[in-house]
């Protein structure tokens, strides 16, 4: 701090303390008339004075900390949503911790654990497993939760999620569609919702349009670009019972794909078409752009942190699963099946 008060402020602006502080607290300066705000920011400016909002936050009850839990902070997909979180969150004078699991679900709960030691305001969690609806229920109990991305088993939790069924189905169609009746997919972890999801997405569409799927029984033990490399280097060694078109359930996985078809000598779209998902920032830069599904991240990551806001604020409603949209995005990994 550097020594200026509020009271120095408000003989400056020529108001009452009070108006002073109204007009400098984001909650009440609707209180005060927007000719006297700018007075008493003007005031503030002038003099240097800095807003000690640890104090203001005690004295409401909150410390103006947010934790985020993540599962990859390395993962590209994330950014958007954070960036959508900033930007309601930071607005209204909060900082977020971002924490990452690695898909630990021991790794989950040391760290609500850590954050609730810590009085953090509340909690968004993008990591969840879909058995850690009851852990979180009993966080929910200390402060707000609000499940982003994935869901959980449980009933009863602020969650905001993509229609994930559907955005697989999307992709398995654009492939079937292009002629490949041999097709496969590449699984995320089977106890993550978005993945489990999608896997049936996946399934509902080859069972409709009657295709061969040779998708190997193994799932990703993470989504990353090594564990997607790994198992599309095990469909590669099936020959001629290999399939002409992959599905990998995240863009990192498709990556791993990708390099795999390299190291085999074989191209992509000519040899095997890749579809992605997510629609990461750097798909449409990859050699050949990836054909991907593209999730309203940002605008996700903006409504839950309005769910946490609301929370917060004692305006919420009864805890409902929203879903998002998805739209696949044709780029040139995806092309007609050679026969």
């Amino acid at each position: 701090m550097n020594g200026v008060t509020m009271q120095d402020v408000a003989e400056r602006a020529g108001v009452h303390v009070g108006t002073a502080s109204r007009a400098l607290d984001p909650d009440r300066q609707y209180m005060v008339s927007a000719k006297t705000r700018e007075r008493v920011r003007q005031a503030a400016d002038d003099l240097g004075y800095q807003v000690n909002a640890l104090a203001r936050g005690l004295r409401k009850g909150f410390t103006g900390i947010l934790g985020v839990v993540v599962p990859d902070i390395g993962n590209p997909f994330l950014a958007p949503l954070l960036r959508g979180l900033e930007q309601v969150l930071g607005a209204r004078g909060f900082m977020t911790l971002v924490a990452e699991t690695h898909e630990d679900p021991r790794n989950l709960r040391q760290i609500c654990e850590h954050l609730i030691a810590r009085r953090v305001d509340g909690v968004i969690v993008s990591a969840a497993h879909q058995s850690d609806g009851p852990f979180l229920s009993t966080v929910a109990k200390t402060m707000p939760v609000v499940l982003a991305v994935r869901k959980v088993d449980e009933p009863g939790h602020y969650t905001v999620t993509h229609d994930d069924m559907l955005g697989a189905m999307l992709a398995t169609e654009h492939l079937i569609d292009l002629g490949h009746g041999t097709v496969a997919q590449l699984r995320g972890p089977d106890d993550v919702s978005s993945f489990s999801m999608r896997t049936e997405g996946f399934g509902k569409v080859v069972k409709q349009r009657r295709c061969r799927d040779v998708s190997s029984d193994e799932t990703a033990v993470e989504p990353t670009i090594q564990e997607g490399r790994r198992l599309a280097e095990r469909l590669l060694k099936r020959g001629h019972n290999r399939p002409t078109a992959i599905f990998a359930q995240n863009d990192l996985m498709a990556i791993g794909a990708l390099e795999a078809l390299a190291e085999a000598g074989l191209r992509c779209p000519e040899d095997m078409s890749i579809v992605g998902y997510n629609d990461a920032p750097l798909t449409r830069h990859l050699a050949p752009p990836l054909t991907s599904v593209r999730l309203p991240s940002s605008e996700l990551g903006q409504r839950a942190g309005a769910l946490m806001l609301a929370q917060l604020a004692g305006t919420a409603k009864e805890p409902t699963i929203e879903l998002f949209p998805p739209e696949l995005v044709v780029r040139a990994s995806t092309s007609r099946a050679t026969l």
